[in-house]
């Protein structure tokens, strides 16, 4: 059986999906430190033919706290505004309307820990997908804390049954193949394909941005076929 896990993201870019949708069980890894700076809270759109950020607001973020003990610090004006950011965004993409949909249901999702937030926020996007891999997060799983990092994902591969262990690309510089391979794992790193390009609205086409522009502007038969677009290393 194959794991994928991955920090929660914030309608993140569509190879996290790609490990996501190969994955026979993912688990969200909300009990880690928070990243200032980095993609939990926050990920780019694309407004009049520029790159754009869009995100949520975070109470006293840290990265001295886990995720999980985080709370978004919005109000309904907030949540307002940033949805209507979106509409602006994307008002003439012709898959609008459905994704919208989506993206209002989930920002009014009524739980102001992040973690739990954005476990809402994959799971409803993933069912969107139509994505059938398994979703939990570390935090309901209560994961062992006793090792950490690349000996912690080795415990929960054991913990969950895994024999293999499959990262995106950026985790080569932190985990290592052959003492994966000594614990009974393979392992191996999804790299989405790079030449993925699909029709995005005005100016030149900006990759890698939020899964919500891939959504905008391109049926779930064509998401589908995205989704396959990866190599394993």
């Amino acid at each position: 059986m194959r794991l994928g896990m991955m920090q929660p993201y914030f309608f993140p870019y569509l190879g996290y999906w790609q490990l996501m949708n190969l994955s026979d069980e993912y688990i969200i890894y909300d009990d880690v430190n928070y990243i200032k700076g980095g993609w939990i809270n926050r990920n780019r759109i694309k407004i009049n033919g520029e790159p754009a950020l869009f995100g949520l607001s975070i109470h006293k973020a840290s990265q001295n706290r886990l995720i999980n003990e985080h709370t978004i610090s919005m109000s309904k004006e907030d949540k307002t505004n940033l949805i209507h950011k979106i509409e602006f965004a994307y008002k003439k993409a012709p898959y609008y309307s459905d994704v919208m949909s989506l993206f209002t249901e989930i920002m009014w999702f009524e739980d102001d820990n992040l973690a739990g937030f954005l476990a809402n926020c994959n799971r409803k996007t993933a069912d969107y997908l139509g994505i059938k891999t398994p979703i939990y997060s570390a935090t309901e799983m209560q994961l062992d804390h006793a090792h950490r990092a690349q000996q912690r994902i080795i415990d929960i591969c054991h913990e969950r049954g895994c024999d293999e262990y499959t990262n995106a690309i950026g985790g080569k510089e932190l985990y290592d193949k052959n003492t994966f391979e000594q614990n009974g794992i393979k392992l191996s790193f999804l790299h989405m394909d790079s030449n993925i390009v699909y029709p995005q609205g005005d100016g030149e086409f900006l990759p890698d941005l939020s899964i919500l522009d891939v959504l905008m502007y391109n049926s779930l038969d064509e998401i589908k076929e995205l989704l396959g677009r990866y190599t394993l290393e």
